[in-house]
């Protein structure tokens, strides 16, 4: 899933934005997880980047995902691009 959010939306509240994409990054998440693993693996990892763009977006861990979403709505951003990538846990 790559995207990129826009949390300033004429005629919506900025907080049903946030929620709403974390809402969209949790079910996929958790409909990746629901697929059927491959012999050989044990489950499902992610790679995630994160950043106000494309351009400036950086690899970060999934669990601090969430947190960087709210810390950027404090800071006031406009914006937010997530970036995750289903591969194989070993």
């Amino acid at each position: 899933m790559r995207r990129t959010y826009q949390l300033n939306l004429e005629g919506k509240s900025r907080d049903r934005l946030v929620e709403a994409s974390k809402h969209d990054i949790r079910k996929y998440v958790k409909r990746e997880r629901s697929r059927a693993l491959p012999a050989g693996v044990d489950f499902w990892d992610f790679d995630c980047k994160f950043g106000t763009s494309e351009a400036t977006a950086q690899g970060v861990h999934f669990a601090t995902l969430m947190g960087l979403i709210d810390t950027l709505v404090q800071e006031g951003g406009e914006q937010f691009y997530a970036e995750i990538v289903t591969k194989h846990g070993l």
